[in-house]
């Protein structure tokens, strides 16, 4: 089974005795782009993290190429609404950092230098790669975030409202961009939002997730049309996420 696949069965969650999420069952095929949308509460970032591998489920299995997700040695990748990026480090050696968690950039320095610097250069920063993230905009911060990301080379890149704090033109060449570069490595791409818009704009297909407790109401598969078809689909709900 390829490494970017995603099965559920019968997955839920709870926090002590409150049902978060029950019963989930779905694939998520290699290289396929997911977008996860719901009101609040209805567990849309725990799903996430339960994919992610930082929670187990309470029941029922998520797995990840065939693996337990809790279990995996080359975990998916997360990206948080903040970069999280560390302020005392330029931004190239920002998106080293998992390569020396990974003990790459021991093995050969001058190969993880080049290799960071082609990620930056991908996202359109070439000319900041020697920058303190202090003096780098919301916008460029989450472009280095999304390099470091990369730099692991994931199967799996997780979204959890990446784009929450940017404008909107910033947001919308950022996630051209994240849906580019998923698709030209063949990642598989799970977003979870509270916009239609980047929804539409990075999946090909939409899990809804009812609430109270959270479980999958409906399965969106979007066309050449994906924003108009999903506001469309969700028409009949007063908030989308």
């Amino acid at each position: 089974m390829s490494a970017g696949t995603i099965q559920a069965h019968l997955l839920s969650f709870h926090y002590g005795s409150t049902p978060i999420l029950t019963d989930l069952s779905f694939a998520i095929g290699a290289g396929e782009h997911v977008a996860i949308v719901g009101r609040s509460g209805a567990g849309k970032s725990t799903l996430l993290h339960l994919i992610a591998g930082l929670l187990g489920p309470s029941r029922g299995a998520v797995s990840i190429g065939g693996a337990p997700a809790a279990g995996q040695a080359t975990k998916p990748v997360l990206m948080f609404q903040r970069p999280a990026l560390l302020p005392w480090l330029t931004a190239r050696d920002n998106v080293l950092l998992p390569l020396h968690f990974s003990k790459a950039a021991r093995q050969d320095r001058t190969a993880a230098r080049a290799k960071a610097d082609g990620l930056i250069a991908q996202v359109g920063l070439a000319d900041r790669a020697d920058a303190l993230p202090t003096r780098l905009s919301g916008g460029q911060q989450q472009r280095i975030a999304l390099a470091r990301a990369l730099a692991g080379d994931p199967a799996v890149l997780l979204l959890d409202e990446p784009f929450s704090a940017l404008d909107q033109e910033t947001r919308a060449a950022l996630r051209a961009d994240i849906r580019r570069l998923a698709t030209a490595r063949g990642m598989t791409l799970v977003t979870v939002t509270h916009d239609l818009s980047d929804a539409a704009a990075l999946a090909d297909r939409v899990l809804v997730l009812a609430s109270s407790p959270g479980r999958i109401e409906r399965d969106i598969a979007l066309g050449s049309n994906a924003e108009q078809e999903l506001r469309a689909q969700l028409s009949d709900r007063r908030e989308a996420a």
